[in-house]
Formats: structure tokens, C-alpha cells, sequence
């Protein structure tokens, strides 16, 4: 049985810095590229950042460009997201979310493409 688990959410002022990690279980993370995803209340969900299979690509909405950085860990089974310079307008839960893939540069960017998804980590930027 596949298990995401996301922590390392929380409240932070603007321009402060939070970093997510998603904890991976029942898979071979290595068959996966991985992403993040974010619901603000009253929105839907949105693509934050992706990340390939190996780690060697990854791919941010542009919102994010430049703020938010996604790592991986194989081997630990995590994936991390490193969020700097947050602003309040980042207020959202947080996903992560795994999408089956051969190729090694995959970085998708629509949620209907992933398979599995954790339960969410509330990130709350006070202004």
C-alpha cells in the first residue's frame, strides 16, 4: 500500500523560510517523479513544483521560481521542498504527490496525471 506523509508545515512571517518533506512508503520512489501541490481556501489546486525520478529535473510555476526548491532522496524515500521567502499569498495545504513514469526528465505539471497523494500540511505566511 502506497503512503505519502507530509510534514513540516506551520506558520511563518512573510520573508521567512519553511522546508516540507514528504515521506514515502509501498513504492519504489525511484519509478516516481514527484510533486508538490498546494490548495489555498477557496481555490483549487495548483501545481507548485515537480521533481524527475533521479532528481535531475525539476520543474516550479512561476510564482515560485527563484523561492522554492524540491530535492529527493531515494534511498530515504523523501522528498523535500524548501521554501524560502514566503509570502502570504503561499498560504495553502500542501500535497505531494507521486506520478508513475519511464521516462528520467518527466516533471508534470497536471494533478490528473498523479497517482498517489499525501494528506496535506497546512502552510500558513502571516503578513
Amino acid at each position: 500500500q502506497v503512503k505519502l506523509v507530509e510534514s513540516g508545515g506551520g506558520l511563518v512571517q512573510a520573508g521567512g523560510s519553511l522546508r516540507l518533506s514528504c515521506a514515502a512508503s509501498g513504492l519504489i520512489m525511484s519509478d516516481y517523479a514527484m510533486g508538490w501541490f498546494r490548495q489555498a481556501p477557496g481555490k483549487e489546486r495548483e501545481f507548485v513544483v515537480a521533481i524527475s525520478r533521479g532528481g535531475s529535473m525539476t520543474n516550479s510555476h512561476d510564482s515560485v521560481k527563484g523561492r522554492f526548491t524540491a530535492s529527493r532522496d531515494n534511498a530515504k524515500n523523501t522528498v523535500t521542498l524548501e521554501m524560502d521567502n514566503l509570502k502570504p499569498e503561499d498560504t495553502a495545504v500542501y500535497y505531494c504527490a507521486t506520478e508513475w513514469t519511464l521516462s528520467g526528465t518527466r516533471t508534470g505539471y497536471r494533478d490528473d496525471e498523479y497517482d498517489y497523494w499525501g494528506q496535506g500540511t497546512q502552510v500558513t505566511v502571516s503578513s
